[in-house]
């Protein structure tokens, strides 16, 4: 290095005999910058440190595992309920129906199985404990366990299926607790961590960015979408921000093998726990209605309509009797505000209906054949989950499983009037290679492989005569529409 500096400074002196001590001094300055040491990579990144992060927030983060007491089938295997089906099919995973391991010897009835494995978070020194609906959904028991190992059998305070948050109670004091942070202050690209359960594998950590706000994936939330790592058992965790603040629950990820792919999902916490806070002096959740069925506005309909952007949401029903038509709302009308607050899109309106105490009176506006009007309406009570879930099993037809991973149901004469067809049945679940076809819930299938399909019956007869080596064709009916759909084996 000196020799090469040396060197330098030959040529530099050379260079002043012709050209005059002014370039000699700039060349001097070029050689000494070519031996300055560049500054560390990590200082030049700011790339961020997580170990302190979960340091802090980690021994508030629990564990969480069900149990139930179920009856079990021939096999071993215990039965799977509604609750259960709904837990493997938000991860993308198959349904479990292998043979129990040799020599392995099934439990009595009435035995507590364990159910599944998440996470949650302690909100306060006394016991309160926040974690996802699917999570605890169908137990008999929910044990917690803490960072140090001590574990509490938990009461469920509530429960809330529609944004997925439900409250847990344990008998402790003192305990270490969360602290809440303001989710208007997340933006995108900011670095956030997870602490969880994923597979059963206790205080987890993982590390990512937050990739979207609002995301419009849940019927009442705005989800926050990140890329940090997040699997089965990562459910009811914290999204924590570089401030050490929760900002979200871990609740969703998106998935064609029931793994991480880049791709999850938080509940936001200032949604959460506007829900907590319900359950935990009610133990149910309130929520506002109007009797509306909505759609998005396009650029084109605003535009030609004279609205100007597409903002608001588009009005394609109204509930005979309900709210929406006692205050006046008339198909067409494009509701632009609510209770104050503007509509942006058509997700805007549920969650902002949603959020008003039922019977109260507000105002709104909306714009229809070419100007805005203002009307008032009193909202009513959306009708609580399990009431409307019990009401639902007593008038649902009994679907029927079979070897093509799809249940069926069949079609009632006013559905068959409805969708307009003689025949055809229902499909309530596709799992597997009916999935991957394209097939999901409510669907009508007509036929499969040219044989007309005129019953859940008669279609369970047909499949179990299929050869389950080749591909399958079913005509489905999805809407005012028709089309093939290939089901191929798996090879």
């Amino acid at each position: 290095m000196l020799a090469l500096a040396m060197k330098n400074m030959t040529t530099i002196v050379a260079v002043s005999a012709r050209r005059g001590f002014a370039a000699a001094l700039a060349g001097l300055l070029v050689a000494a910058a070519s031996l300055a040491v560049a500054p560390p990579a990590r200082a030049q990144s700011g790339l961020p440190e997580f170990a302190d992060l979960a340091e802090r927030v980690g021994p508030a983060v629990v564990n969480i595992r069900t149990t139930e007491r179920r009856a079990t089938r021939g096999n071993g295997l215990p039965e799977m309920d509604e609750d259960m089906l709904e837990f493997f099919r938000r991860f993308g995973l198959p349904i479990p129906n292998q043979p129990m391991p040799r020599g392995q010897r099934p439990q009595p009835d009435g035995e507590p199985q364990q159910r599944g494995v998440g996470s949650g978070f302690v909100l306060s020194a006394d016991g309160y404990v926040m974690t996802n609906a699917h999570v605890i959904d169908g137990a008999d028991e929910v044990i917690v366990t803490l960072a140090d190992k001590r574990e509490f059998k938990a009461r469920v305070i509530g429960s809330d299926r529609r944004s997925d948050v439900a409250l847990v109670k344990i008998e402790a004091s003192g305990l270490p607790t969360v602290r809440i942070g303001d989710v208007g202050r997340l933006r995108v690209g900011e670095w956030v961590i997870a602490i969880g359960s994923p597979f059963g594998l206790e205080n987890t950590v993982t590390a990512g960015i937050v990739s979207a706000k609002a995301r419009d994936t849940g019927e009442f939330l705005p989800l926050i979408q990140t890329d940090v790592a997040i699997n089965p058992g990562n459910s009811g965790g914290p999204l924590i921000n570089m401030r050490g603040e929760v900002v979200g629950i871990n609740s969703q990820i998106y998935s064609r093998s029931g793994g991480y792919m880049g791709i999850s999902f938080a509940i936001p916490i200032d949604e959460a726990t506007r829900v907590a806070e319900q359950l935990k002096s009610t133990g149910r959740v309130s929520r506002g209605r109007i009797g509306v069925s909505i759609d998005q506005v396009t650029k084109e309909v605003a535009e030609s309509i004279g609205l100007g952007k597409a903002t608001g949401a588009l009005v394609r029903s109204v509930e005979a009797g309900g709210p929406a038509e006692k205050a006046g709302v008339e198909p067409g009308d494009i509701i632009t505000r609510f209770d104050g607050k503007p509509v942006e899109k058509s997700g805007d309106l549920p969650r902002i209906v949603g959020a008003v105490k039922p019977g109260s009176k507000v105002s709104l506006q909306v714009f229809r054949r070419g100007s805005y009007k203002d009307l008032s309406v009193t909202v009513a009570e959306v009708e609580p989950d399990r009431t409307r879930r019990s009401a639902e099993a007593e008038t649902k037809p009994q679907a029927t499983a079979t070897s093509l991973g799809i249940a069926v149901s069949d079609l009632g004469e006013a559905q068959k009037r409805e969708l307009k067809v003689k025949n055809g049945v229902r499909v309530e679940l596709a799992e597997g290679a009916a999935a991957r076809a394209g097939l999901r819930e409510g669907d009508v299938i007509l036929s499969i492989d040219n044989t007309e399909i005129t019953s859940a019956k008669q279609f369970e007869s047909v499949v179990a005569k299929l050869d389950k080596s080749r591909a399958v064709t079913a005509l489905v009916r999805r809407g005012e529409t028709v089309n093939f759909l290939i089901i191929r084996p798996v090879r």
